[in-house]
């Protein structure tokens, strides 16, 4: 029961569209811009880079406070097997809701850095190891969807290597696994423009007047 609950809190917590709100706040409608995405890369697009780093922190932020909440309120008291799943299905839960929030017809975020929140909260270390992937790809190659695809990609063999090679990392693994998976889905478009050539490049894009 307190799995479920965790997801079900943890879906409703990740489903609040930080990004839609901040910019519908100055007067933008951000599904007007660029992609029509509600992330933080698209918030990015309206020239408002303090905006843009809000919407980043905020979507983080939720994914942590999805496990983190779960962790202090349902774990208490469950087997260790349990407790794990329960904290799994926060994070899950809080991703899928930033991804496909029922509030916007199931169109939201690709869940980036609601991706980096849970696994900071999940385990710290590999966490940070995924933000220094993708700052080394940004940064190397100026395509914020490749710096994304790639960190996610490495996620899951970082949370098995790091967690350890029993049930347990193998646990961290799959959930890392299922994540990097829908993000995939959700990056489709950039995948096959960074295929053609034609994925535009980090400050490459002018905001839509």
């Amino acid at each position: 029961m307190n799995f479920l609950i965790a997801t079900v809190l943890g879906y409703l917590l990740g489903s609040i569209p930080f990004g839609l709100l901040l910019t519908r706040a100055v007067g933008i409608d951000i599904r007007a811009v660029g992609s029509g995405n509600i992330g933080a890369t698209n918030v990015l697009r309206t020239g408002n880079r303090w905006l843009a780093a809000a919407t980043l922190l905020l979507d983080a932020g939720k994914g942590a406070a999805a496990v983190l909440l779960a962790r202090y309120f349902l774990v208490p008291g469950a087997e260790p097997l349990q407790a794990e799943f329960i904290v799994y299905g926060a994070g899950i839960g809080a991703f899928f809701g930033h991804v496909f929030p029922v509030w916007l017809g199931f169109k939201g975020g690709k869940g980036v850095a609601t991706y980096i929140g849970v696994l900071l909260a999940w385990n710290w270390v590999v966490g940070l190891i995924f933000c220094a992937v993708w700052l080394l790809i940004a940064v190397a190659r100026r395509f914020s969807s490749l710096a994304a695809l790639t960190a996610a990609a490495t996620a899951p063999i970082f949370a098995y290597t790091l967690a350890g090679t029993d049930m347990q990392g193998f646990s961290f693994a799959a959930a890392c696994a299922l994540l990097s998976f829908v993000l995939y889905f959700k990056h489709w478009q950039n995948i096959r423009r960074l295929w053609n050539g034609t994925e535009p490049k980090i400050g490459s894009e002018k905001p839509k007047a």
